[in-house]
């Protein structure tokens, strides 16, 4: 009977031992496919990060290069429809080119020439194209530095292919020039020629520039971040604010694209996939966490909605997201995609002022234009496809101290040329070539059949700018 029961015994001791085992092969079998999972999914999302990183590199060129024939072409024609029509075009390329160079995982120091050369492509461009449009010749000084410019962005051009040839024939993934930097993999690559996006910027510090910076956009040599409230946060913050601002239920996957530290405004940035499958990225400040660019792009065939509903459409959606006041100025149509400006209004006490018949209501804001914010909307369905506030976290403030007016709405149109219709008076602060502000009376009034903008400093009286409106196919420009 005794050996029974130890027999029993022993059984029941294999039994358990036989259980644990299980216990323990099925909790090793469990770990290593969650392992495998986690490095598969995290595969996946340098992958996704790396093809995003490949396309905007592509992008870049290919509009770099549009960039350079087209400066090239303007200082060929003698035709200013035609150099109207090319330095416009131009003008379009170079703000692409901005873009997509934004989205490329380099030091933000590494970029900052580059960036401003593209900026100042745009921005002048801009400028000679409206000067055409206004059937003006370009003047030799005009000339001259188109030359300066083309001859500059030929060198951006040759070196960008000579860096995609050396990053793409050594198999350097975005990734390792992200962690280790441009400088550490030439250590580890002899034939990697010396070619970086540091070696660009040297090379675009021998430009001089150019005086222009474009019409009330404020002048990002001095950066104020008078717009970036709060204390700082971290990634994790950063990323749900980010989620908040897409919205989350458009949202498939979103993964960390890096930090930026050495610029203007210090990011987080971000990139993933929406629902929809496009692309989309979004910077977050550390400062704030204030959302300081998205963009995101998708197939738009038609149009399907008027372009005064897609503008109500962008300002419902800054309205959504905590930018109140805000009012549409100036816009530009591109392949269906509406980019509008819109600029932050502060109510105005005009007590003891002398408003004249219907300008009474319009006189209660003032249009703030140093606070400019840019969306992008799709005019298939109104759509916000992207957003970019630098100037208006460089200049806003919530509570702007108004001057006082001393000139009433009445001296002012007693002064204006009574051959002129007038159609609307505002009051406005624009920003001066001075980096400072003028409150102004906005005088928008007809002649001729010309349109046109007429800024009176609201404490002297004197006419500080005026501005020419200038309706063309894409949009409303000014000059």
């Amino acid at each position: 009977m005794g050996k029974v029961k130890n027999k029993a015994y022993e059984w029941k001791d294999r039994l358990r031992e036989g259980k644990m085992l299980t216990l323990v092969v099925t909790l090793i079998v469990i770990i290593l496919i969650l392992t495998v999972y986690a490095i598969r999914k995290s595969r996946d999302y340098r992958q996704l990060a790396d093809n995003g990183y490949n396309e905007a590199f592509y992008e870049l060129i290919e509009y770099v290069n549009d960039t350079e024939k087209m400066l090239a072409k303007s200082l060929i024609s003698n035709d200013e429809e035609y150099i109207a029509r090319t330095l416009t075009n131009t003008a379009q390329t170079a703000v692409l080119a901005q873009s997509y160079l934004a989205r490329i995982p380099i030091e933000a120091q590494d970029l900052e020439r580059t960036q401003k050369f593209l900026n100042q492509v745009g921005d002048y461009c801009y400028v000679l194209s409206k000067k055409a449009i206004n059937k003006e010749a370009l003047e030799k000084e005009d000339i001259e530095k188109l030359q300066e410019l083309h001859k500059n962005s030929i060198e951006l051009e040759n070196t960008l292919n000579q860096l995609e040839a050396d990053l793409f024939e050594r198999n350097i993934r975005w990734d390792a020039l992200q962690k280790k930097g441009t400088e550490a993999l030439l250590q580890n690559n002899n034939n990697l020629s010396k070619v970086t996006f540091s070696s660009i910027e040297e090379n675009l510090h021998q430009y001089t520039g150019l005086i222009y910076d474009g019409a009330f956009s404020e002048n990002q040599e001095n950066f104020k971040g008078e717009g970036l409230t709060g204390e700082d946060i971290n990634n994790e913050k950063a990323t749900e604010l980010a989620k908040k601002f897409i919205g989350e239920d458009k949202i498939k996957e979103l993964a960390s694209n890096g930090e930026v530290e050495n610029a203007r405004i210090g990011c987080y940035n971000f990139m993933g996939i929406l629902t929809n499958e496009a692309q989309v990225t979004i910077s977050v400040s550390k400062k704030g966490g204030h959302i300081v660019s998205m963009n995101s792009s998708r197939d738009i065939k038609e149009q399907s909605i008027s372009k005064e509903e897609a503008i109500q459409s962008g300002k419902d959606f800054l309205n959504s997201r905590e930018y109140k006041n805000m009012k549409e100025t100036y816009y530009m149509e591109e392949g269906n995609i509406i980019t509008v400006n819109y600029a932050y209004t502060q109510e105005l006490n005009l007590k003891g002022v002398e408003p004249t018949g219907e300008t009474k209501e319009e006189l209660r804001n003032v249009i703030i234009y140093p606070d400019l914010i840019k969306v992008k909307i799709a005019l298939d369905n109104g759509e916000v496809l992207g957003i970019e506030a630098t100037n208006y976290l460089n200049s806003h403030k919530e509570k702007r101290e108004i001057p006082e007016i001393k000139v009433s709405p009445k001296q002012v149109l007693e002064k204006i040329n009574k051959n002129i219709e007038i159609k609307q008076l505002d009051i406005a602060i624009i920003p001066t070539e001075w980096n400072s502000e003028i409150l102004c009376y906005e005088v928008k009034g007809r002649i001729n059949e010309n349109d046109f903008l007429v800024y009176v400093n609201t404490e002297t009286g004197k006419e500080e700018d005026i501005l020419l409106i200038v309706d063309t196919p894409n949009g409303t420009l000014t000059t």
